[in-house]
């Protein structure tokens, strides 16, 4: 039996691969799972998602599987245990960037209805279907992930840069950027 043709970055380990055949470009819509992949996303600039990937367990462990509501309440004595805690990324501006990103998606909740509407809205509710041939064709940010990056900021949002933001669309399946040779390219017509 031949091996499943997949994008080139997902050839490097198991906890990639995994991560690009289950999850990666499939449309998600639950606000839980939307809010913890931004708050990863964010997490992962100036890294690897490898390395993510990696501490992905503890990190969920750690910040209580990343519920606004429970992180809201993280105060003093909870922000210095996750910041002495070896198995997260111990990064004060990204911490306290995951305290003050809960707050701020309860307030967008208030306007938008869900995180879900709000962010699918950029997208007119459906993926974007790239047809990219090369990996290195795939961009990096495009002028939809700076407009989102943009108003995500003006919403109160941290750690949302343009190119954290075109990784999250291409984490959550706002956008498909497999490529048309692997053999997940559908996943985004799930």
């Amino acid at each position: 039996m031949s091996e499943l043709k997949r994008c080139d970055w997902a050839l490097k380990n198991k906890l990639e691969q995994d991560y690009h055949d289950h999850e990666w470009g499939i449309p998600v819509h639950d606000d839980k799972k939307l809010f913890k992949m931004l708050i990863l996303e964010g997490k992962q600039a100036g890294l690897s998602w490898s390395t993510i990937l990696s501490k992905m367990d503890t990190l969920c462990e750690a910040f209580d599987d990343f519920d606004p509501r429970i992180l809201v309440s993280y105060d003093d004595t909870k922000i210095e245990a996750l910041l002495h805690n070896s198995g997260i990324i111990k990064n004060r501006l990204k911490v306290n960037a995951t305290i003050s990103n809960a707050k701020a998606y309860f307030k967008l909740c208030e306007n938008f209805g869900s995180l879900d509407n709000y962010l699918w809205s950029f997208v007119n509710h459906q993926p974007i279907i790239n047809k990219w041939t090369r990996i290195k064709d795939v961009p990096s940010s495009t002028p939809l992930s700076g407009a989102i990056s943009k108003d995500l900021k003006k919403q109160g949002f941290k750690f949302v840069g343009t190119t954290t933001i075109y990784a999250f669309m291409q984490a959550v399946g706002m956008v498909n950027d497999h490529l048309i040779t692997c053999a997940f390219y559908d996943c985004s017509q799930l």
